[in-house]
C-alpha cells in the first residue's frame, strides 16, 4: 500500500514516507465513505479538544519537538485547545480510514500526500480557501515558494495546504566521474556518454530500484517521460499514457538498460539495495530522493552531489516531485479553531527545520533562506534548481493533484511497469499500454 518505502530529503537522518495508497486500497475504502458525511461544528463547546495528528516525518526528535510546538499553542477568544497525537506509518492507511469514517479521526491532520483528496471526493475535507485568504492579510501565503499552494488546488477548493516536500533529483559520485575520465552530463546524450564512462570502470550510471514495495522505480521513469514533455494525466486528469514523448522516455530508460548502464539486478532491489550500491561505488549517478545523501551516510554520502536537471531531447527540463500536505476535517469541534490553530503552527513550525530533526524540504521562502538550510548546498540546488521545473503525478495535463493520481501513487500497475522496463523484457509501447489499461481499470472500479 503506498510505496511506504521511501524517504524523503531533511535535515540529518531521513527515514519518513509521503505517499498515501494504491487503488485498490481506495477502492475499498470507498463504500465505507459513502454513507458517511459529518459536517463538524462551526463553535466550540465545553471539553472538546482540536485534535491534530501527524507522522514520524523524520528522525525521533521530529516529532517530540512537534509535539512541543502543538502544545504551546495557547487558543484566543475561547477556541478549542489542541492534543497531539503520532500516528506511525505501519497500517496509517487503516488507521485514518477507520478514524475518519467513524466520526472519531481529527481536526488536522497530516499524513499521505494523496491522502486529502480521497477524503475530499467523500466529502469529508474541509476546504483551506478561507484560511489561505487569511493567509494572504499576514504574509504567510506569499512566503510559500512558487507554484506550491496550486497543486492542492482542487475544482471545489484547496483540499490542503502544503507542508514539506519529496523530490526527486539527480545525484552523481564526483570521485567516480573523475576516475573514469567523465563530466557532469547535462543532457540525454551527454548522460549516456558518461554512463559509458562509468561502464568502464564497473560503475552503473543509472543507479535504481524497483523490488517488491519499492515505488522509486516508476517514480524514476516517469521523471524521464516529464523530462520529455510527457507524464501520465491529459489535461481532461484522465490518463493519457501512449504518447510518443513517453515512449521515446522509456527507449530511453530501455537503452541504457540494454547497455548495461542499469544493475542487472535492480528490478529485485529494496532501498537498501539501492543504498548499498552507493556506498559500494558500484553506483555513479542515479535519480533518487533529495535525502539520498543522508540515506547513504559515511564519507560515500558527504561526497555525493545533486546535479542540475537535464535537458531532455526538446530542450525542455523537469522531474516528478510530491507536495505533502496538512489538511483540516469537517468533523470539528471549530472549524475557526483548526484555521487559527494552523496559523500558528505555520508561524512556528521553524525550529523543525532548523533543529535537525530530518524533516523534508521546507514549503516556506522564510525557512530556505535560514543559515542552517544554506549551509547545504546541495539542497539548495534542489530548492533553486529542481523544483520550479518539478511536476506533480498529474503532468502533463496540469500541476493540480486530483483523486486518479491515487491510481499510480504507490500501486501495483506501476511497480509492474517499473519491473517490466528495468528487467528489459518489453518493449516502450507495450509497457506503456499496460500500464494504461491497468490505470483505466482501477479508475472505473472507484469512479475517481
Amino acid at each position: 500500500m503506498g510505496g511506504q518505502e521511501r524517504t524523503v530529503a531533511g535535515r540529518g537522518k531521513t527515514i519518513s514516507r509521503r505517499t498515501f495508497l494504491g487503488m485498490t486500497g481506495a477502492a475499498a475504502v470507498a463504500p465505507a465513505f459513502a454513507t458517511h458525511g459529518r459536517t463538524g461544528f462551526s463553535s466550540a463547546s465545553s471539553g472538546d479538544v482540536i485534535k491534530f495528528w501527524n507522522q514520524p516525518w523524520g528522525n525521533p526528535t521530529f516529532n517530540q519537538l512537534d509535539q512541543q510546538i502543538t502544545q504551546a499553542y495557547q487558543p484566543k477568544n475561547g477556541l478549542p485547545k489542541v492534543t497531539y497525537q503520532v500516528i506511525q506509518w505501519a497500517n496509517f492507511l487503516q488507521t485514518y480510514t477507520s478514524a475518519v469514517s467513524s466520526n472519531t479521526g481529527p481536526a488536522v491532520s497530516s499524513g499521505g500526500g494523496t491522502q486529502a483528496f480521497l477524503f475530499a471526493h467523500q466529502g469529508f475535507i474541509h476546504y483551506a480557501d478561507h484560511l489561505l485568504d487569511e493567509w494572504k492579510g499576514n504574509g504567510l501565503y506569499n512566503d510559500f515558494l512558487p507554484g506550491l499552494v496550486q497543486t492542492m488546488k482542487t475544482k471545489k477548493g484547496y483540499a490542503a495546504v502544503p507542508y514539506n516536500l519529496d523530490m526527486r533529483v539527480m545525484w552523481y559520485s564526483p570521485s567516480l566521474l573523475e576516475k573514469a575520465g567523465a563530466s557532469v552530463p547535462t543532457d540525454w546524450q551527454s548522460y549516456l556518454n558518461t554512463c559509458e564512462a562509468l561502464k568502464k570502470i564497473g560503475v552503473y550510471g543509472f543507479g535504481i530500484g524497483a523490488g517488491a514495495g519499492v515505488y522509486t522505480g516508476g517514480h524514476i521513469i516517469d521523471s524521464f517521460m516529464i523530462n520529455n514533455g510527457g507524464g501520465l494525466f491529459d489535461k481532461h486528469q484522465q490518463p493519457n499514457i501512449v504518447t510518443q514523448a513517453n515512449i521515446d522516455a522509456v527507449n530511453f530508460v530501455l537503452e541504457c538498460v540494454h547497455k548495461g548502464y542499469v544493475d542487472p539486478a535492480a528490478a529485485s532491489y529494496t532501498n537498501a539495495n539501492v543504498n548499498s550500491q552507493w556506498t559500494a561505488e558500484k553506483f555513479g549517478m542515479g535519480l533518487d530522493t533529495a535525502g539520498l545523501a543522508q540515506n547513504v551516510g559515511g564519507t560515500v554520502g558527504a561526497a555525493l552531489k545533486v546535479m542540475s536537471p537535464l535537458k531532455g531531447p526538446h530542450g525542455k527540463k523537469g522531474a516528478l516531485f510530491f507536495p505533502n500536505n496538512i489538511m483540516m476535517y469537517k468533523n470539528t469541534p471549530s472549524t475557526k479553531g483548526s484555521e487559527a490553530f494552523l496559523t500558528y503552527y505555520y508561524k512556528n513550525m521553524k525550529p523543525l527545520w532548523t533543529q535537525n530533526t530530518g524533516v523534508g524540504l521546507p514549503v516556506l521562502k522564510s525557512l530556505t533562506e535560514t543559515p542552517e538550510f544554506k549551509s547545504d548546498p546541495n539542497m539548495v540546488k534542489v530548492i533553486q534548481e529542481w523544483l520550479p521545473v518539478s511536476k506533480t503525478w498529474a503532468a502533463p495535463g496540469s500541476n493540480s493533484i486530483f483523486l486518479g493520481v491515487t491510481s499510480v501513487d504507490g500501486t501495483t500497475p506501476m511497480l509492474n511497469f517499473a519491473q517490466s522496463v528495468l528487467g528489459g523484457q518489453t518493449d516502450a509501447k507495450s509497457a506503456l499500454t499496460t500500464l494504461q489499461n491497468a490505470v483505466k481499470a482501477n479508475l472505473q472500479q472507484t469512479g475517481a
